[in-house]
């Protein structure tokens, strides 16, 4: 998906190069009426991971981003603007944020308008940072560290709930399921990445999981990338949890539910709060047995909306799995494109100024309407996701949930 969107905009200015005479000609007998009948085009930028250790998420957030951008262009495009077309330029932060920073640059150079981007708070953190010289606008897809929006940039729009709200609902509904089963749940062990996402996590949830009767047992942190659990997983038989919590990426995440399942840890409930895996099909599809009845707190669309219905329908079409990533990078484009419908222009201090007042209630997730203070949209929320057979179901918020939740999780065989 993503590698087309590169060809259509390099293709198109090497053709523009090399039909550069014979456009003038064309221009000697009256085409210039055809050119100017023309749609304009805005630039919006795709920063995500295309390779390295995240290449699976921001191909996948890349392929959402096309989507959404194919859905705007072919309901007219930008109205305010004459119907102007959305175009991506795409940029590879190869998991690593020095380069996603330097990618800003090629943004910034392409003329883009604003990007959204870029999966890990670690890439966002760096790509924000370089974006604020441009004064170019980032709408966060992924990125839940509260460092993102801390810094006082008025350039960065982190449209998903951050690492404090994700907490406290799914601190909130943890405990609505604990006592409806009698506090089964008295301990707790959480496993982290180490980065500026994970390490805000277990900082909280040590505070928190006190206040809601749990008191935390063991607490382990893990590089990103991680290629071994089974140590981490002798520490938590040792330390006898009732419940886990894992905060980090997906194949951080994927392995350690192997080594979990490898290992018979009996717990009464996997409990993820924006687990890299745990709401993902890949996961559910590729590694069955280990991933039943995980829980989890995370970004999801609201699946009753008639575009929710039409992007799961393209995304099957297409053979691409559907996740968060897809959704939420869907989501931050309708976002955009409605600023451009209310700036009228994609002049970049209009774009901040149009985002920063926004009140934008059309996107699939199940948002109130966008109030950015502070550069976190306070009408964001997450849901509560488990794993059941060979799908992902909604549990938490009631109003759209797909099934009730089990919990605590029967005993594996």
């Amino acid at each position: 998906m993503g590698a087309n969107m590169n060809r259509e905009f390099s293709m198109n200015r090497r053709s523009l190069l090399k039909t550069g005479g014979a456009a003038l000609a064309l221009g000697m007998i009256g085409a210039p009426t055809v050119l100017r009948a023309q749609a304009p085009t805005v630039k919006v930028g795709v920063l995500q991971p295309l390779t390295g250790n995240l290449a699976y998420n921001g191909t996948q957030a890349r392929a959402g981003a096309k989507f959404a951008i194919d859905a705007i262009n072919a309901a007219g495009g930008i109205k305010s603007m004459g119907g102007a077309k959305l175009e991506a330029v795409v940029a590879d932060a190869q998991s690593r944020p020095d380069v996603a920073a330097s990618a800003v640059d090629t943004l910034a150079q392409a003329g883009v308008c604003a990007f959204i981007g870029a999966q890990a708070s670690s890439l966002g953190l760096a790509s924000s940072q370089a974006a604020a010289r441009y004064n170019l606008a980032q709408v966060f897809d992924i990125g839940t560290s509260e460092q993102i929006v801390e810094r006082g940039l008025k350039n960065v729009f982190r449209f998903t709930p951050g690492v404090n709200k994700c907490t406290a609902t799914a601190l909130g509904n943890l405990k609505t399921l604990n006592d409806a089963s009698g506090n089964t749940v008295k301990t707790a062990a959480i496993v982290y990445e180490d980065g500026p996402f994970g390490s805000g996590m277990a900082k909280l949830l040590n505070t928190e999981l006190p206040k809601i009767g749990i008191e935390v047992v063991e607490s382990i942190s893990h590089p990103t990338p991680q290629r071994d659990f089974n140590n981490i997983v002798l520490r938590l038989r040792a330390a006898k949890p009732d419940i886990i919590i894992p905060s980090n990426y997906i194949n951080e995440y994927t392995l350690f539910a192997m080594a979990l399942r490898q290992q018979r840890m009996e717990v009464k409930a996997i409990y993820s709060i924006l687990g890299g895996a745990a709401s993902n099909i890949k996961f559910v599809r590729e590694n069955n047995e280990a991933a039943q009845y995980v829980m989890d707190c995370n970004h999801w669309y609201d699946p009753r909306k008639e575009e929710s219905k039409a992007l799961a329908a393209k995304v099957a079409e297409a053979k691409i799995d559907l996740t968060y990533d897809v959704m939420v990078a869907y989501a931050t484009i309708q976002l955009i494109g409605d600023a451009l419908e209310r700036a009228g222009k994609d002049d970049r201090e209009a774009m901040i100024e149009a985002l920063t007042t926004s009140t934008y209630d059309g996107s699939i997730m199940p948002y109130g309407p966008t109030k950015f203070v502070n550069g976190s949209n306070e009408g964001a929320q997450p849901v509560n996701t488990q794993i059941r057979g060979d799908k992902i179901e909604l549990v938490f918020p009631k109003e759209f949930a797909t099934a009730e939740a089990v919990f605590p999780m029967p005993a594996r065989s």
